[in-house]
């Protein structure tokens, strides 16, 4: 008799075990059985790309280093040494005489006093780049979790789908068995030993295909999370009912691919600025206090000097930085309500998805129990000879298609579910 394989109840809320929590990243024992959790924080830790986008999140650190600098005053220590051929003595006497060699020592202090609004411009931009990097990591560990979730479950598949061919091989075997038995009795025929023989075979070769994509499944786990993996266990379920499909699609705002892509329309509105503080004037104070001079200046020990530069005709090279930063600013923009426009998407396929994956787990179901029940029923009127050997085997492989079918389903919905969290910008 097969006996009833039904994965983890898909009802109830999630779960986490208490084993879990106190397990973080590299300090988890190979020995441990892991967990989606757990797989999931050490493919954050092992993941290139995440490490990448951590570098990224730095760089903006400096940019903004960098335009914080146009603000500060500008401080250096400058030492000139000069020498010059003598003057002839017949000119001396024209122009009076000038030394051979200077020298002067001297800080110089300069301070931009206004350059069109470009520090403040270039600061909000660099504000705004790391604001577009931090949610682009976000965003790469979110897609992360579906990998990971989807390797998980795909694994935990395998391993029931085999356990489901192992019960229904031994089933074929008690089948076989009885049937050679009934055979010496003269009570069933060779044929209807040789037929079952022929579905165990077959069943053999599934489990065969079946351990290949265990192990393939395996190998893609080990390679999202860096390590070995022994074994997992499933402490997540799918909530249900599910909410509304409007609750979702309100969360599309804050997916951080969206906000990304409103970070990056808002850096290249900044760069805007940036350009056209070139059409304006600029202010610069420069004074020097110096330590020691020779010649005609000895004795003078600072100067201050205000310098306006107005931009009256540079060609039009301003002109066509302005015009292009003001395209680059309107294609960011159009990114950005490109980037609703998808998660909207997204989210609906997603829920979609997840919905119909319900309905068919439940459906499915059903069929799964009936058939159970129709094999039990089988095998009873066949020992009263109300049926022949060929219902039994239809019953056995009625079972054994629902059965697999319903594993299937059940942990498809599980991934559907996965993915519609992300979808939503949402997370572990």
């Amino acid at each position: 008799m097969l006996s009833l394989l039904v994965p983890t109840a898909l009802w109830a809320k999630p779960v986490l075990s208490a084993s879990e929590k106190p397990l973080v990243g590299t300090d988890i024992p190979s020995t441990y059985s892991l967990t989606l959790s757990d797989c999931y924080k050490l493919a954050l830790n092992q993941s290139e790309i995440i490490a990448v986008d951590a570098s990224k999140i730095q760089e903006t650190e400096a940019h903004f280093l960098q335009a914080l600098s146009i603000m500060l005053p500008h401080l250096s220590f400058v030492s000139t040494d000069m020498r010059q051929e003598k003057q002839a003595e017949s000119d001396s006497l024209i122009s009076g005489p000038t030394p051979s060699t200077s020298s002067e020592r001297r800080f110089n202090v300069k301070q931009t006093l206004f350059n069109g609004f470009k520090a403040f411009a270039a600061m909000k931009g660099s504000r705004s780049e790391k604001g577009q990097r931090v949610n682009e990591k976000i965003r790469a560990e979110q897609l992360l979790l579906v990998d990971v979730s989807d390797a998980f479950y795909l694994l935990i598949e395998k391993k029931n789908d085999l356990r489901a061919l192992g019960m229904v091989r031994n089933a074929l075997m008690d089948r076989i068995r009885e049937l050679k038995a009934r055979a010496d009795l003269g009570r069933s025929r060779a044929s209807e030993v040789v037929n079952a023989q022929a579905a165990l075979y077959q069943v053999e070769a599934e489990i065969r295909l079946a351990r290949n994509q265990e192990v393939i499944a395996r190998q893609l786990l080990e390679f999202l999370v860096g390590r070995p993996v022994r074994s997992v266990v499933d402490t997540y379920s799918v909530p249900l009912p599910l909410n509304e499909e409007g609750s979702y699609l309100a969360k599309v705002l804050q997916r951080p691919d969206v906000k990304a892509a409103k970070f990056t329309w808002d850096m290249a509105q900044s760069n805007v600025v940036f350009v056209d503080s070139g059409f304006l004037p600029e202010v610069t104070l420069d004074s020097n206090y110096y330590t020691m001079r020779s010649g005609y200046n000895k004795g003078i020990d600072w100067d201050v000097m205000l310098k306006v530069n107005v931009p009256i005709f540079e060609g039009t090279e301003t002109l066509g930085a302005s015009k292009a930063a003001s395209l680059q600013a309107r294609q960011s923009q159009l990114l950005f309500q490109r980037s609703k426009r998808s998660g909207y998407h997204d989210i609906r396929d997603a829920y979609k998805n997840l919905t119909t994956a319900i309905a068919m787990q439940t459906a499915i179901e059903k069929v799964f129990f009936a058939s159970k029940i129709n094999y039990r029923l089988q095998k009873k009127d066949y020992e009263y000879n109300l049926v022949n050997n060929l219902d039994v085997l239809d019953a056995i492989k009625l079972l054994h298609d629902s059965q697999r079918n319903y594993i299937h389903a059940f942990y498809e919905t599980k991934r559907l579910y996965w993915q519609l969290l992300v979808a939503t910008g949402e997370s572990l």
